[in-house]
């Protein structure tokens, strides 16, 4: 009897542990105070150059422009392009180009590279290349180039927090969208 028993007593907890709910590690990485864009990084960040092209938005958002980004923007970034006073004025002094692809003119085409092969789910931020494209119109030579964003998890929502430059702009001052935005 006594055998029996400590033969079901291991059998008994591992039958319990199988039905017990499993909560994921990371239920939810900080907070959200804005709205959210559904899917993962990429379909995000594909989704805000999507939005940009459709409205052939040139150069630095106005304020209607940075609402309709909101959904994608990180809080900070937001932030920084809205409210904060020294990054605007940092902003306006800037040459006029577009923001969130370093060059003059805006991509008028946009292929965010997918984020499949990134193996930590659990990941708080994930950088992205970008394939961007200019058409220069009729006998004009298309302009390609790459860029990358940094996509980061707020609350549950995954949003573009930086723009790093790599298509080597020379409008661009810096490096990132960050930097552009420092005050010195």
């Amino acid at each position: 009897m006594k055998t029996t028993l400590y033969t079901l007593l291991p059998l008994a907890l591992l039958l319990s542990a199988c039905t017990t709910p499993v909560e994921p590690a990371l239920k939810d990485i900080g907070t959200r105070n804005g709205p959210c864009v559904e899917g993962g990084p990429d379909t995000v960040a594909q989704r805000f150059y999507d939005l940009r092209i459709d409205q052939h938005a040139q150069g630095k958002p106005d304020t209607a422009q940075l609402e309709q980004y909101r959904p994608y923007l990180s809080a900070r970034l937001f932030n920084d392009l809205a409210n904060d006073r020294a990054a605007r004025n940092k902003l306006a002094k800037l040459p006029n180009w577009d923001i969130f692809s370093g060059q003059a003119t805006a991509p008028t085409d946009a292929r965010v590279h997918s984020a499949s092969r990134i193996l930590n789910t659990d990941a708080r931020n994930i950088p992205l290349r970008v394939d961007l494209t200019r058409d220069q119109g009729k006998g004009g030579q298309s302009m390609q180039w790459q860029d990358e964003v940094l996509m980061i998890r707020e609350g549950r929502c995954w949003v573009l927090d930086d723009v790093r430059y790599l298509g080597n702009p020379p409008t661009a001052p810096t490096g990132t969208l960050s930097q552009a935005l420092e005050p010195r």
